[in-house]
């Protein structure tokens, strides 16, 4: 065949299997689209005929069951916005197909490099995304992956596993839209909107500005948070952030906002607030309820605003922390700050592991900001090198803490609040406060405090036999079934977060 009558008839395929394409499927059929944009020209979508463009990909309408697939080892310039919503059990799917590493989308400074706007059904899997550009405007946000829906109603099941996100230079905004690496928003004035069914699982996001990972609401405003945007309150339900490794942002780590019984676990935030002017912490919910934040590991927080590992803060009820390990934070371990006019309840910090953290200016545990209520802080170990206070209350917030271990190496330190109970707590190297009758004051015997490099690597801070610590805490109730090591815990405590028996030293 004569290049002349070749090109009619590759044209005329292409035209074929477009029409084949863009044919409603047959039921439960499931259809894959492949993108290459290393590809010599554009295609119709077909394993051995790719598109080549975002564009292309962003033309098309998907059907549940759908999934497009990119080239590994391919990097595609632009946004990519693509349109349709799966089902229940048929979700569209974006991935990863070829050998080599994972497919790149760069968004050259645009408000999102993905950016899924009012569909629902959706797995994102596999692909890395980068969004680096000129030096941002004071007001050009821009995300890495944005979810967003607007005047939607609820938007069921997203899940974005296995993925990349790096090099983000947004603007410093935190509310009401911010910029960052994986962020999901529900806007809008007109219709109630939120999400139900977020799973954020396995990511590495990196050097992002400003939050690392979050979700935003513009309906938000309830009792708790009575000047909040919106008019009514739509919390996101079914949120679950797991197993992401989070680096370098230049502000937040992982920020749930907007939700209702929230799970954030077994994630590692390390240098946080490496850019911000606001105030930014590791992890952290606000305006949410019933969240539960365990098994994580926060390190490298930077500066003094405020820097802090963990944070109750405002418009939050039942917020339970436990199982974390923060260390090395400028900030330190725990903030707890309400917000004017807002609640602030419920908060509990049980079961967990502070080593060095602090600041001259910042102690480990700050009480500040607006009144909360019903905070309750157990079974912790605090210890630090640091040249700092191991808690500062500034505020009138009377907090209830018991059977910490709350030591500084190397030095002195104090515990300054007038307005705390304190309950058989183990104090090494400060003053111990008037109202704890039940105090500790020896050396509590930690096995080697100190010498943690990670989650997995705490047993310095059990107790040698022969400790002070061991059972002289008291009952708290909720305290939990277990401690920080796995241990049951005993009907008469030990002070600190080890509540097994002592042991000798190796």
């Amino acid at each position: 065949m004569s290049a002349r009558r070749a090109v009619p008839a590759l044209l005329g395929a292409v035209v074929l299997a477009t029409s084949l394409l863009d044919a409603p499927p047959a039921a439960a059929q499931t259809r894959d689209f492949h993108l290459d944009c290393s590809a010599a020209w554009p295609g119709t979508g077909a394993p051995d005929s790719p598109w080549q463009r975002l564009d292309q990909a962003n033309g098309f309408t998907f059907l549940p069951g759908d999934r497009l697939l990119l080239r590994r080892g391919t990097e595609c310039a632009g946004v990519l916005s693509p349109r349709g919503s799966g089902a229940p059990g048929r979700p569209v799917q974006l991935g990863a197909y070829g050998e080599g590493g994972k497919p790149h989308i760069a968004g050259g400074g645009a408000r999102a490099a993905v950016h899924l706007r009012n569909v629902q059904y959706w797995e994102i899997r596999d692909i890395r995304v980068s969004n680096f550009g000129p030096p941002p405007g004071p007001e050009e946000r821009r995300a890495g992956i944005y979810v967003t829906l607007t005047d939607f109603g609820v938007g069921h099941h997203y899940v974005v596993a296995d993925v990349e996100v790096h090099d983000v230079n947004g603007s410093d905004h935190k509310d009401p839209d911010p910029s960052g690496g994986i962020l999901f928003g529900a806007l809008g004035a007109l219709r109630p909107t939120r999400f139900q069914d977020i799973v954020i699982e396995r990511n590495r996001v990196s050097r992002v500005d400003r939050t690392g990972i979050g979700t935003i609401s513009h309906w938000a405003r309830r009792a708790e948070h009575p000047n909040g945007p919106g008019s009514s309150f739509a919390p996101i339900r079914d949120l679950v952030v797991r197993d992401n490794a989070i680096t370098d942002v230049g502000g937040d780590g992982i920020v749930p906002q907007n939700t209702l019984g929230a799970l954030v676990e077994r994630n590692r935030v390390h240098q946080f607030n490496m850019r911000s002017a606001g105030w930014n912490a590791g992890i952290w919910p606000w305006n949410s309820d019933d969240t539960l934040i365990q098994f994580n590991e926060v390190s490298g927080g930077f500066g003094t605003r405020d820097s802090m590992a963990f944070d109750f803060d405002g418009g939050s009820r039942n917020v339970l922390y436990q199982y974390n390990y923060s260390h090395d934070n400028d900030g330190g371990a725990l903030l707890v700050c309400n917000d004017k006019d807002m609640v602030n309840d419920g908060g509990v910090f049980r079961h967990n592991i502070s080593q060095h953290d602090g600041h001259p200016d910042v102690a480990v545990i700050s009480i500040g900001c607006a009144r909360a209520t019903n905070v309750r802080i157990h079974h912790n170990t605090f210890f630090t090198g640091r040249d700092t206070r191991l808690v500062a209350n500034y505020t009138d917030t009377q907090i209830v803490a018991a059977n910490n271990v709350f030591a500084r190496a190397g030095g002195s330190s104090m515990i300054q609040d007038s307005h705390g109970r304190y309950q058989a707590n183990a104090y090494f190297n400060m003053p111990v406060p008037e109202r704890d009758g039940r105090a500790v004051t020896a050396d509590p015997q930690l096995l080697n405090p100190g010498s943690a490099s990670g989650l997995l690597d705490l047993g310095g801070y059990r107790l040698r036999a022969g400790s002070p610590a061991l059972r002289a805490g008291e009952p708290v109730p909720g305290a939990g079934n277990r401690d920080f090591f796995g241990n049951p815990m005993p009907s008469v405590p030990n002070i600190g977060a080890y509540q097994g028996p002592g042991e000798l030293a190796d």
